[in-house]
């Protein structure tokens, strides 16, 4: 078995990289494995290794030493290898899929629960052939994503600025685009906010749209919030990101399902876990036990799910 460690040099701003890598290389030593440590070089790096590692029929543990980005590559790569699994030793800022597992996340931390851990299916969404574990949305909270790195390079306004002003500027240009969308019981041909698809429950640095949300159940669980004018749109946000959508029936629509269509005829933001795609058309569908997940050693929370 070979043990592959993806390092993203950049994540969480690059503190402490070299830290985490020496405290890799002394656990892969002292557990006496076959291993690497791969540092990314750019965008979609860590996809393309992990696949031709995965590709050479040897079994194969993918450690994502990164944040969600980083992450969403390595599933990628590995999507419908069996003989790859894959879990997240968390380096990033934002960490977002761990957070559903609660008390457990603190465990892929721990690199010797990660060794230590088992493998469990779980579930991906494919959307327009890109694979994601966690979530993928289109709307506002897409749009202000896509932007934030351009307003966070500007003198005086940093990195938590621009989401503020990444956050105004959306706003001002329209809250709503209109949407033509299929999905399983709802069809509709109107102006949207945004359209959520959940397969884990956080994104976007903390938001809960769902609370429900489990990663091994063969559904997805959808959002879509429409009529959501400026003066509503704190109530919405307050709301949808403390996953208490069913307070607001006539403003948010809840759809648990396994795929969904969007279209526009203009150009819109995808989000795919933290990651921005650009189209005119979201096809957006489930993918059952999509990946290998290695679970740490301890871990308690699907056992306590059921």
């Amino acid at each position: 078995m070979k043990h592959l460690f993806v390092v993203n040099p950049v994540a969480g701003d690059g503190r402490n990289i070299a830290e985490k890598t020496e405290e890799i290389r002394r656990a892969a030593q002292a557990h006496g494995l076959d291993y690497e440590i791969y540092e990314t070089v750019c965008r979609m790096d860590a996809a393309e290794k992990v696949k031709r590692e995965a590709q050479l029929g040897h079994e194969l543990r993918v450690y994502a030493c990164g944040g969600d980005g980083t992450l969403n590559e390595c599933v990628h790569g590995a999507a419908g290898f069996r003989n790859a699994a894959v879990t997240h030793f968390p380096c990033g800022t934002g960490n977002d899929f761990i957070r559903m597992f609660g008390d457990d996340a603190a465990l892929f931390r721990d690199l010797d629960a990660l060794l230590d851990g088992t493998v469990r299916p779980l579930d991906l969404i494919d959307c327009n052939g890109r694979k994601c574990i966690n979530i993928c949305s289109v709307g506002i909270d897409a749009r202000i994503g896509g932007d934030v790195h351009k307003y966070s390079k500007l003198p005086l306004i940093g990195g938590s600025g621009g989401y503020v002003v990444s956050t105004a500027v959306n706003v001002f240009k329209g809250i709503n685009r209109r949407f033509r969308v299929k999905a399983d019981g709802y069809e509709a041909d109107k102006k949207l906010a945004l359209i959520c698809v959940c397969n884990g429950r956080f994104y976007g640095g903390g938001f809960n749209p769902t609370k429900t949300a489990m990663p091994d159940d063969g559904r997805l669980e959808i959002l879509i919030a429409n009529g959501v004018t400026i003066f509503k749109l704190a109530t919405v946000i307050g709301k949808y990101a403390k996953g208490e959508y069913a307070d607001l029936p006539e403003l948010i629509t809840y759809l648990p399902g396994r795929k969904i269509e969007i279209e526009s005829d203009a150009t819109f933001s995808i989000n795919v876990d933290g990651e921005m795609l650009y189209g005119t058309k979201a096809s957006i569908h489930l993918i059952p036990e999509g990946i290998n997940f290695l679970c740490p050693a301890g871990m308690t929370f699907f056992r306590d799910a059921k």
